[in-house]
């Protein structure tokens, strides 16, 4: 049976956490590079996530489960930190903030398409009526826009979208934390080779501290603990219901990135957001 009340809570607090994702990244890139942020973050993350499996003495996945948590590490571990992070070179976090918003509908699009369904035509309505509100945002900002930054920052909400799907569909047979923790670990050695490569020859003396407190962040709780609390609040509330949690992640980080990072937020902006996330519900309805 499921436990609604603590369904919602983990659930909640996941996104809480989720929501600081984006402008801690934007502090951390601010002195460490898109490449070493990448690398460090998962060595971090999958050393933790390898202590943690240890002391609970989890059972090794299968040869086949290995392939899908392949996916799910290129696209959640190293993909979305890499490509949002270059992203982010171009752009506030607040604006990135705007693309976040069409993640739960990038998830569904992916769901559907490896599950075989075929959405009605309303779910292509919201789903366009969405992808227009980021376009539209996204040509009206010329002064500050970047259309390397917006490109990179789609291409990122495609492949989170696939990494979260197939993680969806392994959870089932692995268990939510013991997914992303195995993603993680199955990361080490190309993290430690990345960090290695990508540290920077003058040392990280010079880097400000609010860039080493952006990078424990994304670390810890973004790639971690964030995702324990999330795919417990999935299992103990429902799926269906509890995903839906998802859709304030953008407007709490909004709300983030003007009290941390004292960034703008415009009223299109806002809007924008708004009206993504009235998409994305109306998308899932009719999924």
């Amino acid at each position: 049976m499921q436990d609604t009340t603590r369904g919602w809570s983990n659930g909640l607090l996941a996104v809480l956490i989720f929501s600081g994702s984006m402008p801690a990244t934007r502090l951390a890139v601010l002195g460490f590079s898109p490449w070493l942020l990448t690398s460090a973050r998962a060595l971090i993350a999958g050393l933790l996530a390898l202590s943690l499996l240890a002391a609970l003495r989890q059972p090794w996945p299968n040869a086949r489960q290995w392939g899908a948590l392949a996916v799910v590490a290129g696209c959640c571990v190293i993909g979305f930190p890499l490509l949002s992070g270059l992203a982010l070179q171009h752009m506030t976090a607040a604006h990135s903030l705007v693309f976040m918003a069409l993640l739960p509908l990038s998830t569904a699009i992916f769901g559907v398409v490896r599950g075989g369904e075929r959405p009605s035509a309303a779910f292509w309505a919201f789903a366009l009526l969405g992808a227009g509100a980021v376009a539209g945002f996204a040509l009206t900002q010329e002064s500050s826009a970047s259309v390397t930054g917006d490109a990179l920052m789609v291409f990122s909400i495609a492949v989170c979208g696939l990494g979260y799907a197939e993680g969806a569909v392994l959870t089932r047979a692995l268990g939510g934390w013991q997914v992303i923790s195995w993603a993680l670990v199955l990361c080490v050695p190309i993290a430690l080779l990345g960090t290695m490569a990508f540290w920077p020859a003058s040392g990280v003396m010079q880097v400000p501290v609010p860039s080493w407190m952006g990078l424990g962040y994304v670390s810890v709780f973004s790639m971690l603990i964030g995702f324990v609390f999330w795919y417990r609040g999935l299992s103990l509330g429902g799926i269906a219901r509890i995903s839906q949690l998802q859709l304030l992640q953008p407007l709490l980080g909004l709300g983030l990135a003007a009290l941390l990072l004292h960034e703008h937020v415009a009223p299109a902006m806002l809007g924008a957001t708004l009206i993504v996330i009235a998409a994305v519900a109306g998308a899932k309805r009719f999924a």
